[in-house]
């Protein structure tokens, strides 16, 4: 595999599992779990700065949080967006 490849693969990679990140804290919002674990800890403080980020964005809805379904669509864009660019970038230094 070249460089292309490797740098497209970490960069999914990467969003990826951000997206799963996002997914466990959803997850673990239906569960009364305790915050001092240090994995649930890292997830909360992984995640929130992009979910905190949109729901300052978004007006308020009441109990329905949809940041995590907006970060999703976010991240999915900015994915697509980056390795397109990733793909043309390596594809004009050939």
């Amino acid at each position: 595999m070249n460089v292309a490849g490797y740098s497209i693969a970490v960069v999914s990679t990467v969003f990826e599992v951000y997206i799963w990140l996002i997914v466990a804290r959803v997850l673990l919002s239906y569960v009364r779990v305790r915050h001092y674990n240090p994995i649930l800890r890292f997830i909360y403080e992984a995640t929130e700065p992009v979910l905190g980020f949109i729901r300052r964005l978004l007006p308020p809805t009441g109990a329905i949080d949809f940041s995590p379904i907006v970060a999703f669509l976010f991240l999915e864009v900015a994915k697509m967006l980056l390795i397109g660019l990733l793909t043309s970038m390596f594809a004009v230094h050939r």
